[in-house]
């Protein structure tokens, strides 16, 4: 629970998602078992520093629903509003922040693509994170930061605080 004039954004990148299927279209296109397990490790990196959203905030990719889903599997503490919006499969950093800008819980997953995702998260921080895997921020990829305002409607860029970075043991 976040106190009052204080948001949080929880950022992350889908899982490693499954390349078998040539045929398969891109939104289409599901995790694989590494992915899976990645999901899973980051719903108990969440959990296990109480970090559970409130709101979720989901590309309606498969892959991006499926790592939710995995994530959710671990976050039994809380149920989140889940939302999934069209608008952030494959979205540029401008089209995030807009979502972000229409959340109303505190603490806010959004769950997106590269390079776009990558490039928000660039953005969102006062100072640069200096994970040397946070440039090119990889799957499943998640950066916890905070806000001091009170409506996501004032989020800008350059104004947050990272509270963690997480990548996957496996990198998945």
């Amino acid at each position: 629970m976040t106190p009052l004039g204080h948001r949080r954004l929880i950022l992350t990148r889908h899982a490693k998602s499954s390349w078998d299927d040539p045929l398969v279209e891109d939104r289409d296109r599901p995790l694989n078992a590494r992915g899976r397990a990645a999901a899973l490790e980051l719903g108990d990196f969440l959990a296990s520093r109480g970090l559970e959203p409130e709101e979720v905030l989901c590309s309606s990719a498969q892959r991006t629903r499926e790592t939710w889903d995995q994530v959710a599997a671990a976050v039994i503490e809380t149920r989140p509003e889940v939302n999934y919006v069209e608008s952030l499969y494959h979205a540029a950093p401008e089209m995030m922040l807009q979502v972000l800008r229409t959340a109303s819980a505190p603490t806010v997953m959004m769950l997106g693509h590269n390079p776009g995702i990558a490039e928000f998260a660039h953005q969102l921080p006062a100072r640069p994170l200096l994970d040397p895997d946070f440039r090119r921020y990889p799957t499943c990829a998640t950066l916890i930061v905070d806000f001091q305002i009170d409506d996501w409607s004032e989020v800008m860029p350059g104004q947050g605080s990272v509270l963690d970075f997480f990548t996957p043991t496996r990198r998945g």
